[in-house]
């Protein structure tokens, strides 16, 4: 394997500060480079066992595929994920820039604005507030096992659609994702180190349980929801690997992020590779087996974790289990989500806000969306990751065109870090807008298009391919 060099130094590092750049916008030189292999094999695994994945899972079991169909385009997406993060990581890795820095390049100065909104600020807010909720809902149950009565509180209060039990829920997840935010990357490495384990532990009982209760993994393999496809097995494939490529659209398309801080190109490639891989394994067996065997077991479908782990008479079990899955929502939500979501408000606005502050400004809005209005059913979910998909998409498939058709991989950080824009007039790439906002029309407009409704259920696939190859045609052509 060929060991890829790190294009930036020292000098690229006192550059950008001189230009009045933060220390969290600036390239990260060799000597500040502390993410080995061990650290990239843990980063991700919290972010594959969580509610909401459990959730999708439970939406694809119900497309009409069998058991073992949705374990193998799992598994499948898991290569696609790693391909992703991977390949557009790989700008972050050579020259030490985080995602809104990289965006100048492809996108221009004042142009880069718009994938920043798309992805630092619509897919992460709405992300962060959707994991934040789901977290809640794990702790109003904990709350409700330990004391009774808390779910009783506020009698017929309603906030909105949520009540006081839950809003208060809320509140107190909130604040504990926001400080796990405000503690960046250090932070969130050391806490998936004690985090995985555990995670291993809890989901690898729940699947013992789980086939035990429903007679066997052969009862599991055979189940039916019933449902007859709407689709040919094969596009039903290709619905689900959109699917989980949106679930990671956000944190694929702002890889760069986590890059940057790798000691070596195989560091990353290898640790992200194999914890993904074996994450997603992992994952396909448990969460089909998981869902299908507690359906068996109560006679419902049950489409969301929180629902089987509630039903347990066990409070032990119940709380551990429960405390790992707040856990991993919190691994998840600040890896893919804060993370991203301050650097890009911190970017967009540089002279008002540091990294923390933009933190405390996409809590609050991620707070004020409501976003327990994303998660009410199997199908919310699904059409949810639809929208980050068509959202997100377009704008991993215009960087990574960008970055190694155009540029072949050779940038200019002294360029990226002066203020004004060297590349582009009125520091706008107008071939990377053309092409993103291509991307962006076609696959929210198939879901208003009978015709055409079903292109929509695999958004990411759709609007990043149009993206791409929009971009290439464009800038090929002289």
């Amino acid at each position: 394997m060929e060991e890829k060099k790190i294009m930036v130094n020292e000098n690229d590092y006192e550059f950008a500060m001189s230009q009045g750049f933060s220390e969290d916008l600036a390239p990260v030189p060799p000597g500040k480079r502390k993410w080995n292999t061990f650290n990239y094999f843990t980063l991700w695994m919290g972010s594959v066992h969580n509610v909401p994945n459990y959730v999708a899972v439970g939406g694809f079991l119900f497309l009409g595929m069998s058991p073992a169909n949705v374990m193998i385009a799992l598994i499948l997406s898991s290569f696609a994920v790693i391909a992703l993060l991977v390949i557009n990581g790989m700008p972050g890795f050579s020259y030490g820039i985080p995602f809104p820095v990289l965006l100048k390049s492809s996108y221009g100065e004042v142009g880069a604005k718009l994938p920043g909104i798309l992805r630092g600020i619509i897919a992460a807010i709405m992300w962060y507030g959707l994991q934040t909720f789901s977290g809640s809902l794990a702790l109003m149950i904990l709350l409700g096992k330990i004391w009774p009565g808390f779910l009783e509180l506020g009698g017929g209060f309603n906030f909105f659609g949520i009540g006081l039990p839950g809003l208060i829920a809320f509140a107190i997840f909130w604040i504990v994702n926001l400080g796990i935010g405000l503690g960046g990357g250090e932070t969130i490495s050391k806490f998936t180190a004690v985090l995985n384990p555990l995670i291993y532990i809890v989901f690898g009982g729940m699947l013992v349980w789980a086939i035990r209760v429903a007679g066997g993994i052969g009862n599991i393999l055979n189940y039916s929801s019933g449902v007859q496809p709407a689709n040919s097995h094969l596009f039903i494939y290709l619905m689900i690997i959109s699917s989980v490529l949106s679930v990671w659209a956000a944190p694929g398309a702002s890889a760069a992020d986590f890059a940057r801080n790798a000691k070596s190109y195989k560091a990353q490639l290898i640790g992200q590779s194999a914890g993904l891989f074996i994450s997603y394994l992992l994952f396909a067996f448990s969460s089909v087996c998981i869902l299908v065997g507690a359906t068996l077991h109560y006679g419902v479908e049950m489409w969301n974790v929180l629902d089987i782990v509630n039903k347990w008479d066990s409070l032990f079990a119940a709380s551990f289990a429960i405390i790992v899955l707040l856990m991993t929502t919190v691994s998840t939500n600040a890896t893919g989500n804060i993370v991203p979501a301050g650097y890009q408000l911190a970017s967009l606005f540089p002279k008002k806000l540091d990294y923390k502050q933009g933190v405390v400004v996409a809590s609050v809005i991620s707070f004020l969306i409501m976003p327990w209005k994303l998660m009410e059913n199997a199908t919310s979910i699904y059409a949810f990751l639809d929208i980050i998909g068509a959202v997100v998409g377009p704008v991993a498939g215009v960087m990574i065109a960008h970055y190694y058709f155009e540029k072949k991989q050779v940038l200019n950080t002294e360029d990226l870090y002066t203020p004004g824009d060297r590349q582009y007039a009125n520091g706008i790439n107008t071939k990377a807008f053309i092409a993103t906002i291509v991307g962006l029309i076609f696959p929210i407009g198939a879901k208003f298009v009978p015709a055409l409704a079903r292109f929509g259920s695999i958004s990411w696939i759709l609007g990043f391919g149009i993206a791409f190859t929009i971009y290439l045609a464009i800038t090929r052509k002289k």
